[in-house]
């Protein structure tokens, strides 16, 4: 059984665009919030590693910081919230553990030894460069999760990547953490007169980005 019907689901699909200017006045509720903070929690990455750490800043201050290193793009500081996704350096063996230890938490029973060996495994292979791509792209499909629960929830948000990820590392303290920045995302609620909210979405046909065989 749908919890959402197909159209309305579209529908939020469709009326959502990257948000060039907020509405400084709006808030989102702190319900809707958790529910986006959850959706965090909850997006899927590849042996369930989360290799990520998201970063919500509401500091004024920092905002206006980090305006700078975006390029002066002022949605940062306008949102009601602004994500930054990090993505950890390294996937340590100690990071690995920490997971294997959670899963026996959540879900009882033994040490699963035999998937740590095999995480283990797979990482020993990458070089510290292919391990930073391969957490970027689990990253990302957290940011798409984000953005599609915002969506349903008639939030608007923004993916920037126009932004110096080295001086928001420094700024947010990341680069003590292991961590270091990949994307933000401000979400919060469109401005009435952003003119991008009533521009068509332009999107190739069905037929030209979806192949059947």
């Amino acid at each position: 059984m749908s919890v959402l019907a197909n159209e309305d689901l579209l529908k939020q699909l469709r009326w959502r665009y990257a948000v060039k200017k907020f509405d400084t006045s709006r808030k989102i509720s702190e319900t809707d919030w958790k529910t986006l903070e959850e959706s965090l929690v909850l997006a899927p990455s590849s042996y369930g590693l989360q290799p990520w750490k998201f970063i919500v800043v509401l500091d004024p201050a920092v905002r206006a910081k980090l305006v700078t290193e975006s390029w002066g793009q002022t949605q940062v500081a306008d949102a009601s919230h602004l994500v930054v996704f990090a993505v950890k350096k390294e996937l340590t063996e100690e990071f690995v553990d920490k997971y294997i230890q959670r899963i026996a938490e959540v879900r009882g029973g033994a040490i699963n030894e035999g998937l740590k060996k095999m995480i283990l495994g797979s990482v020993s292979r990458m070089s510290l460069a292919d391990v930073l791509n391969w957490n970027a792209r689990q990253t990302y499909i957290a940011l798409g999760t984000l953005m599609t629960a915002a969506a349903v929830l008639g939030i608007d948000s923004c993916p920037m990547e126009g932004i110096i990820p080295e001086k928001y590392d420094e700024i947010l303290g990341l680069d003590k953490q292991g961590f270091t920045t990949l994307v933000v995302c401000p979400v919060g609620y469109r401005a009435n007169d952003d003119k991008s909210a009533v521009a068509p979405k332009v999107r190739f046909k069905t037929e030209d980005v979806i192949q059947y065989i």
